[in-house]
């Protein structure tokens, strides 16, 4: 059974550009990525799946 998607592309789209835009604000892209992904209520792990595709 396929999971239904929690979050829309256009929240998809907003979180990947922020994780490209607060890069530097951080030590790494992985803390950039826990940072926003605790902001829009996901899991790192899904973030860094949106960035990397």
């Amino acid at each position: 059974m396929k999971k239904s998607a929690k979050f829309s592309p256009e929240v998809r789209e907003r979180a990947v550009r922020m994780v490209l835009e607060h890069r530097s604000e951080h030590p790494s892209q992985w803390a950039t990525i826990e940072s926003i992904a605790e902001k829009i209520g996901c899991v790192p792990q899904t973030l860094h799946t949106w960035v990397r595709q």
